[in-house]
């Protein structure tokens, strides 16, 4: 099963691409380690330090720093990955619903910039009222489908 669930990771990268969320909270020790692995961290007004989202430690959908990941990454099981470890999909079945997840989010906006950085233009755009109305559907029916079947309890932060 263990492998399974490492390809259905390998297939999505939508918790790392900017796609679920916007930051991933740090601890001060992990943010020391990611500084000096050369990634760019964003300093709160409260003090508190995040890794923006899409990872700069994302390559394709590899993580280059896996084994010293943040916690908040160990921790981390999207719906999906849940129902797969439970045996409620298949690992095909579960790669369905990621490219069709993929599919929602690349019509919001061009997949050529990465979807988290269309999905993060888009939620700027709409916050703003300046998203054409087709666009602001689209994003509407991709935000459905990630709440239902990626971030369940956990929903997007803003931003």
């Amino acid at each position: 099963m263990t492998s399974s669930l490492s390809t259905l990771c390998l297939h999505c990268g939508m918790c790392c691409d900017g796609t679920l969320f916007t930051q991933v909270p740090l601890q001060p020790a992990e943010a020391q380690a990611l500084r000096q692995k050369g990634l760019s961290l964003l300093v709160k007004e409260d003090g508190a330090v995040a890794l923006p989202q899409r990872c700069a430690a994302l390559e394709g959908l590899c993580c280059t720093v896996y084994e010293e990941r943040p916690d908040a990454c160990r921790r981390y099981r999207c719906q999906l990955f849940n129902a797969l470890a439970e045996g409620e999909v298949s690992l095909e079945e579960a790669k369905g619903v990621v490219d069709t997840a993929h599919a929602k989010v690349d019509a919001v906006g061009s997949a050529e910039s990465g979807r988290g950085s269309a999905m993060r233009q888009a939620r700027v755009a709409a916050a703003s009222l300046t998203l054409p109305p087709e666009t602001r559907e689209a994003l509407a029916h991709a935000e459905v489908y990630l709440d239902k079947h990626f971030r369940g309890r956990f929903r997007r932060s803003g931003g």
